[in-house]
């Protein structure tokens, strides 16, 4: 049985944080969730994942700033832009950094599972099954 995807979910918004942790644990997901690009990096630097998503605008270490410094020190980690102020230049500034992909607020869960489960799947070099985009 392949280990669960491990993500990192980060945005200044609290309330947002705890709810997309919650609804990713339903799914079988290990999510955890902070509300800062600084604790973000620091958070990398102890413990494993497979997958950040983090929200482009942030005070202090935004977006942009994680994707080029997760990609520098951990470059196997994907990175998952969402925002919800985003522009096609935010999205095309953070691919150009290694960002696996980009999403508009609102987000879906299930499409932010699909992204999850295909950045994972990158991330580890193989095939995951049983990431269920149904709530059980």
């Amino acid at each position: 049985m392949a280990e669960p995807v491990r993500v990192l979910f980060v945005d200044d918004e609290v309330e947002l944080v705890s709810a997309v942790v919650e609804r990713l644990g339903l799914r079988g997901i290990v999510a955890e969730g902070v509300t800062s690009g600084a604790e973000a990096l620091s958070r990398v630097e102890t413990e494993p994942f497979d997958v950040l998503v983090v929200d482009v605008r942030m005070p202090g270490i935004g977006g942009l700033d994680v994707v080029q410094k997760v990609k520098q020190s951990h470059p196997r980690i994907e990175v998952v832009l969402v925002s919800g102020h985003g522009s096609l230049q935010d999205a095309e500034a953070g691919m150009a950094m290694g960002a696996f992909d980009y999403l508009q607020k609102p987000v879906e869960i299930d499409a932010l599972l699909d992204v999850i489960q295909r950045a994972a799947e990158k991330t580890r070099g193989e095939v995951l099954s049983g990431l269920s985009t149904r709530q059980h």
